[in-house]
Parts: C-alpha cells; sequence; structure tokens
C-alpha cells in the first residue's frame, strides 16, 4: 500500500507538490503540520500538509519526505479554506499566501553549508590565493556558510568560485535547515526551600552579618517574596536592594539563593482586572441594540459615525460580549500609528487579553503571537494591520474592520495583492464570526452595498457628548496672494486662528500630504530639475538630510551647488512638503514645540509611541503630517486643524480623486475640537468654490455620495463594474511594449465579451529601472469573474512559456483600485 500527502511550499507555483510517506506518518500526519521536504536538486523547503491520501495523480518522479517538524498542525483547517479562496479570487498561488501569512521563523529553509573534502589529496601549489584563503579557514572551522566565504574574500560574488572548487573535488557542499525562533528569557532568583523557615532564615542573616551588602540582598527577596506569587527577576532584584551582580553570584556559590533562567513570554502582559467600560449615551445605545439585531441575522453591518461619535466605544462593548463567550475578536485598523494610541485603550479594559501584530514586531513577536492564537488558553482580542487577518483564529466571534475606506487595506506588492476589509468578510462568514466595519468616510462601494441591502447600515450622527462638529472655512490662498496676505505657505488667516490656538494652550494640527521639503529642485536658468536615474520622476528636496531623493526606490544624492546642466548657481524649489511646513513654522513661532509625523520620522518601531505621546502629554504645541494624520487619531486638546492645500488631491489622474479627497479631509476634520470647545478647520486652497471642498465644508457626505456613483455608473467603474489591472515589467522598453500587446492580442482573442484596455503606460512609466505597463479589464455584473480569470490564468500560461517574454514580470492585480 502506498501513501502520499499533497504539499502546499512557500513559492509562486501554481499547485500543491505530492511526496510519498510510510504507513506510521499516514496515520500521524494531518492538514496543517509542518514537513521539510526536498525540491529542485538538493534545496530543503518547509512545506504545510494540505491533503493526507492514497491517490497518485502526480505525473512526476515523487520523492520522500525528509522528516516530519510538527507534533501538531500549526495551520487550522479554516486557514487552509481562506488560503485556496484568497488565492484563487486574487490570482495568486496558494504558496504565497502561506508565505505571507507564516511568520517566517516557521518556514525552516536550507542554507548551504561548505566542508573541506578530506578524502582529496591536496597539492597547495594548485591553489589560487582565493581558494588557499578558504580552505585554511576549514582548517580552523569545521564548515562554513556562503556568507563566510563572501566576508573572508571580501566579495559579493563567490558562488563561481565555490563551484570551481567542488568540480576539482576541494570541498563538499551540503544542505543543513536551520531554526530562526529564538525564546526570549531572563534570570529568576529564588530563596533555597530550607530558608522559607524564618529560624533558619535568621540563622543565616547572623552569619551574613560581615556581608552586608549580602544580607540586604537576602532580606530584600524574602519582602518580594512574602505574599506574592510572581518569581523575582535578578534585574528587580539588583535594582531593588541596590547590589551589584557579583553580590547575586556569591549567594548562588552559599547556595542560600538559587539562579534560573527561563523562558518569559514577549507579546503577553501579566494577568490583572481591567477597568469598568465607557456608559454608552443614549443614541450609541441604540446603534449597539441595531448591530446586534443584524448580527443575529447573520449580516455585514456598516456602522457610519461621524468623527468623534464614538464608535471605539461600541467596539469595546461589542469585543466584551464576545470575550465573556470565549471567542476571540480581531480588530483591524489601517495604519501601526493608530495601534499605538488603541493599545493602551483596550488594555485599559481588556489587559492581558490584547494581543498585538503588525509589520513592526520583530520575528520573534509574530511568531509568539501566533502560538497564542493557535493554542488560545483564553479569549484575545487582536488588534493589527492587514496581515493579523491571516492568523491561526480558532474560535473567532467578531471582525472589526476600523476606518474601512483606508487604502492602505490594499495590498499592493508583493503577491497575494488582496485586500483585507473584502478579505475580512469573507473569513467572518468562513468562521461564522459578526462583521463590522467602521467608519465616518465610507468607502463608495461599502456604503452602496449598504443602501442596496447587501450589508446594514447603521448611522451616528451626532458627535460623543454633543460637540458640536467643527466649523470647516475656506481660504481663498489666490486671493490672499494678490493682496500680499501670505506668509510663505501660511495665509494671515491661518496665522492669526494659531496665535489664538496657542493663546488659550490649545493644539493645532497643519496637515499636508508630501513629505520632504519640496517635491521639485529647479534651475531658473535652463529650468533642468535633477531626475532620479532609476524611476521617471524628479527627485523631491529633503533639507533636513541635504539629499535629493527619489520616493519610488530609494535613490538619494547630495544637493548640487550649481545647476548639472548649465552650471549656474541659481537653484530653486517648487512645492512644498512637510519639511517646509515646520522649519515656516519655527520661523513664524520660534516659541512653540513643532514635530513632524511623516515616514521619514516614523520609521523606528517605537516612533509613533513617542509623537502620539509628547502630543497627548502637551509637549508638542503644532504636528505637521501627512495622511498618517488623518487616520482615526484621538488628540484631545486639538482645537484647530489646517490643510495647507487641497488642490494637489483633487487634481489627482484616479477616478477615485474625488472620493479620496473628501474623505482626507473630513477625517483631518475630525481630529479638531473632539472635547468640549468647538474646533476650527481652515482649508487653504486655490479654487475654494470647488463642489468636493463645499462638500466637505457642509459635512455632506450623501451629496458627494450620489454625485460620484453616478458619475461611477455612466463611465463603468466599481461598484458596478470589476477591474482586474495586469502591470508588465522589464528594463527594456520595446519588449515591456511587445509582451503586454501579445497578452492583449492573445486575450482579445477568446470571446469573452469583456472590455480590455491598454497597453497604457502609467504617468509613473518606470520604477527601479523597470518600465511599467498596465492593461484594465473591466467586468460587468452580469459575466463571470471565474470564467474570466480562467481565461486571463490560460493566456498567463502560454505568455510564460514564450521564450523572448519569460524575463518579463506579469503581476495580475484584482480589485485593483
Amino acid at each position: 500500500m502506498q501513501y502520499f500527502i499533497d504539499v502546499i511550499l512557500p513559492l509562486p507555483l501554481e499547485r500543491y507538490f505530492t511526496y510519498s510517506i510510510n504507513e506510521a506518518e499516514y496515520k500521524f500526519l494531518q492538514p496543517g503540520m509542518r514537513v521539510a521536504v526536498p525540491f529542485r536538486k538538493s534545496k530543503i523547503y518547509t512545506g504545510i500538509v494540505q491533503k493526507v491520501h492514497q491517490n497518485n495523480t502526480a505525473t512526476y518522479e515523487i520523492k520522500d519526505i525528509e522528516f516530519i517538524i510538527d507534533d501538531n498542525p500549526i495551520v487550522t483547517k479554516d486557514q487552509l479554506i481562506f488560503w485556496e479562496w484568497i488565492s484563487s479570487y486574487y490570482l495568486c498561488a496558494v504558496g504565497q499566501v502561506m508565505r505571507a501569512a507564516l511568520p517566517k521563523s516557521f518556514l525552516l529553509e536550507s542554507e548551504t553549508i561548505i566542508l573541506k573534502n578530506e578524502t582529496y589529496l591536496l597539492n597547495e601549489e594548485e591553489l589560487n590565493d582565493r581558494e588557499y584563503l578558504v580552505l585554511e579557514a576549514l582548517e580552523s572551522r569545521n564548515a562554513l556558510k556562503v556568507q563566510d566565504v563572501m566576508n573572508i574574500l571580501d566579495r559579493k560574488s563567490v558562488l563561481p568560485i565555490l563551484q570551481k572548487m567542488l568540480d576539482k573535488g576541494y570541498i563538499i557542499l551540503q544542505e543543513e535547515l536551520y531554526n530562526t525562533y529564538k525564546p526570549k528569557t531572563e534570570k529568576f532568583i529564588y530563596l533555597h526551600e530550607e530558608l522559607k523557615d524564618e529560624e533558619r532564615l535568621k540563622m543565616i542573616l547572623e552569619e551574613l552579618t560581615r556581608a552586608p551588602k549580602q544580607r540586604d540582598a537576602v532580606m530584600t527577596l524574602f519582602m518580594m517574596q512574602a505574599g506574592n506569587s510572581r518569581p523575582v527577576s535578578k534585574k528587580q532584584l539588583i535594582e531593588r536592594a541596590n547590589v551589584t551582580s557579583g553580590v547575586i553570584k556569591s549567594l548562588v556559590t552559599k547556595e542560600i539563593v538559587i539562579e534560573l533562567e527561563e523562558e518569559i513570554d514577549r507579546v503577553l502582559d501579566k494577568k490583572e482586572e481591567g477597568s469598568g467600560l465607557y456608559t454608552l449615551n443614549e443614541e450609541q445605545s441604540v446603534a449597539f441594540k441595531e448591530i446586534k439585531n443584524y448580527f443575529e441575522e447573520r449580516k455585514t453591518v456598516l456602522l457610519h459615525g461621524v468623527t468623534s461619535s464614538g464608535k471605539t466605544q461600541l467596539y469595546v462593548q461589542l469585543i466584551k460580549e464576545q470575550l465573556e463567550k470565549g471567542n476571540q475578536a480581531l480588530y483591524l485598523l489601517p495604519e501601526i500609528a493608530l495601534t499605538t494610541q488603541l493599545i493602551s485603550r483596550l488594555k485599559n479594559f481588556f489587559t492581558h487579553q490584547v494581543l498585538v501584530y503588525h509589520s513592526r514586531y520583530n520575528l520573534n513577536e509574530r511568531l509568539e503571537v501566533w502560538n497564542h492564537v493557535l493554542h488560545a488558553q483564553e479569549p484575545y482580542i487582536i488588534i493589527g494591520a492587514r496581515s493579523s487577518m491571516l492568523l491561526p483564529f480558532k474560535n473567532l466571534g467578531l471582525v472589526i474592520v476600523d476606518e474601512e475606506h483606508e487604502t492602505s487595506f490594499k495590498q499592493y506588492d508583493p503577491a497575494p495583492r488582496y485586500h483585507a476589509r473584502d478579505a475580512a468578510i469573507v473569513l467572518g462568514h468562513l468562521k461564522k464570526a459578526s462583521v463590522l466595519l467602521g467608519s465616518a468616510t465610507p468607502a463608495l462601494e461599502s456604503y452602496y452595498n449598504a443602501s442596496t441591502g447587501k450589508y446594514r447600515l447603521v448611522e451616528l450622527k451626532k458627535r460623543f457628548g454633543n460637540v458640536l462638529m467643527p466649523e470647516i472655512n475656506m481660504v481663498d490662498i489666490k486671493e490672499k496672494h494678490k493682496r500680499k496676505k501670505m506668509n510663505g505657505r501660511f495665509s494671515n488667516t491661518l496665522i492669526d486662528s494659531m496665535q489664538e490656538a496657542f493663546k488659550n494652550k490649545k493644539q493645532v494640527i497643519l496637515f499636508q500630504n508630501r513629505r520632504g521639503y519640496a517635491p521639485i529642485m529647479e534651475c531658473d536658468t535652463c529650468g533642468n530639475a535633477p531626475q532620479c536615474p532609476n524611476c521617471d520622476v524628479s527627485l523631491t528636496y529633503h533639507q533636513y538630510k541635504g539629499q535629493l531623493r527619489c520616493h519610488y526606490c530609494g535613490y538619494h544624492t547630495f544637493v548640487p551647488k550649481e545647476c548639472p546642466s548649465c552650471t549656474s548657481p541659481s537653484l530653486d524649489t517648487k512645492g512644498f512638503g512637510t519639511e517646509q511646513i515646520e522649519q515656516e513654522f519655527r520661523m513664524l513661532f520660534p516659541n512653540h514645540k513643532v514635530a513632524r509625523m511623516d515616514l521619514d520620522t516614523t520609521r523606528g518601531k517605537n516612533s509613533y509611541q513617542k509623537l502620539i505621546h509628547d502630543m497627548d502629554t502637551g509637549a508638542i504645541d503644532c504636528l505637521v503630517g501627512t495622511q498618517m494624520l488623518t487616520k482615526g487619531l484621538d488628540f484631545r486638546n486639538v482645537s484647530l486643524v489646517g490643510v495647507m492645500n487641497a488642490d494637489s488631491m483633487l487634481n489627482f489622474p484616479d477616478f477615485r480623486a474625488h472620493e479620496r479627497c473628501f474623505q482626507l479631509l473630513t477625517q483631518v476634520a475630525g481630529r479638531a475640537g473632539r472635547t468640549d470647545d468647538r474646533g476650527k478647520v481652515l482649508i487653504q486652497s486655490y479654487n475654494p468654490d470647488h463642489r468636493i471642498l463645499q462638500q466637505v465644508s457642509a459635512y455632506d457626505y450623501k451629496n458627494m455620495y450620489e454625485e460620484q456613483i453616478e458619475e461611477r455608473y455612466q463611465f463603468k467603474y466599481p461598484p458596478f463594474q470589476r477591474l482586474i489591472r495586469i502591470t508588465f515589467k522589464h528594463r527594456d522598453y520595446q519588449t515591456t511594449l511587445d509582451s503586454s500587446t501579445w497578452f492583449v492580442n492573445a486575450l482579445n482573442q477568446i470571446p469573452h465579451g469583456v472590455v480590455v484596455l491598454g497597453p497604457e503606460f502609467p504617468p509613473v512609466s518606470r520604477i527601479r529601472n523597470l518600465y511599467n505597463i498596465h492593461v484594465v479589464i473591466k467586468l460587468a455584473k452580469s459575466q463571470s469573474p471565474e470564467q474570466i480569470k480562467g481565461f486571463i490564468m490560460k493566456v498567463k500560461k502560454s505568455f510564460e512559456a514564450i521564450s523572448q517574454y519569460r524575463s518579463v514580470r506579469c503581476n495580475i492585480d484584482v480589485d485593483a483600485y
């Protein structure tokens, strides 16, 4: 009798791979377990068992597995189904979903180990210098890794050298699996069992009269352990007793105390009682009942609540109910910045039941969160960005997608290119969990689904505590320039309002959706602007670092003293970013503290935390930032929000530009006046009468929705049609164009009935030295997405078989916009 398993490998390959196992392994293995399997010539990969069976349908030579890694599955059966759905809906390989979902510490991969061939008789005269260095290193060490050889030879390309040494028989190569996870440990100090008797302890203390520091350490340890169930760490004891580690070492030698190194948890807090929950007001109580009724109908609910209406308070109540039932809850947020502020809030109520999962967590922390969710000792609430949706939930009861309109929920590169909001709804249905979408400015698709009955709509129209919505005023900067009432980028109206806010001990937020000092540096003589050598964009000037930087590929260079084209020294900047606003603020208000929140200032793990803490404690008077500021942050003392220039968001080549402009401006306006005093918002624009800006100032979401949805219907855009974007990337312009033209022609030969637009170069057509070209496919509601996707994959398979196009990258993005 033969036994087989189908395995998912973390590679972009469109199928499962079959391996043979013995009878004992057949009885032991379950779907979701990890196995080490050979793949290609000698590489060993970690695979996830998808199926255990006895039917061999493989058309290739089946290999045996190397060994089984797990005793129990680390991936649930529901997860495997969910991975398959993501793979089929977003047209990517299950292996790519697996690589995105699993913490990297789970993916043990083999590494090439170099050993000396002891059976070969060496003649040192045959060796060249590099070979001699490698073999000399192997004399002192048993084995070398490829990275070690790179360091020894001080070269990046060492594989040709190793290949020659292998051919000559000097060395042997082996594959070795390695594990990257390292548990966190801490040293704890315990009194010897016999010293817990007070009489015995008194004797020891008398013996230590001549060693006062040791005596103090023993007394402190006894007092810390008395009536406390928690172990005492070595660090705590040293701090509390004010002694050195040498004193502790002496006590260990004398067998008075025992020192043990124990594993500790990186992500879980100690068990504590949480504080009481918020009391809901009348409007929130009505909304809470409505949401629960709709959940009983098994419907997705859209909560449309104005900014500061207390949506989080509703979420907390719903989470509490799920935790009391023993269920897990998932709280999805678009930005890591938001998780920072929310964690402290939720830990107030749920203390040790809060787990956090996002990309700023290191590999070890992510693996520990995964294990806590999988082997849940008690119900947890998991807060995180989009990747937290791929955790192994056992009994998920509630999924909350906060700020559901946010574009950050869409993954663009690498695959899987999923939308976390849409995938979370599918996950909710799969796990029979309730799904709640929340936003002050819902995405048009979500509001359309709510108005057609696919979702249920619940509204909160007033701010919590009946605080008035901020007053939004337009500032016509064209008129201000004419009347010479502009100071740099600041109008006199904005400066006056800021002075008033500071006089009242209030804080100010300034919003400019562009980082850096200025987007363009230009020569006043010849008009030349420095361009990125790798991308078709001009370089952004960053004054703080004295650099010109590309925001697409990261290329940076020094700021030239003169024009590289005509040697003129008159270089000037055009446009402005957050750095310039920060600098001008310092000149206008030298006695006030200013900070910046953009990608440049928030790269560190705790950088968000520090900025938000400084804002909450009043250490900052003004916060300048990009769209990071707009995403649901709750600053209690902000009375004024200034939008430096609203026009750049309106004039963007995207069918969603007006919707996104409305959302951004409404969200940033919502940061003002969140307590008793009414906030104020000033929006500077050259076109203050623009329809969208007028709708923002009147908080008229309904009107904006009706106008935009009519336009979408006329021009056949979502939610009335689905969009699939296929991107072709290659270093050569002509190859990119030819390959995309071939693809479109091949697709049009199939009688599919869908609209195929392109090939077309996007506004930025070259990024990282690769030319990009887009093909957009529009699917009407009447057409079967599965059938069209099948046609696309069929053409893609043929496309990949053509040798001249093999080097062209072809990425398919479903629901791309």
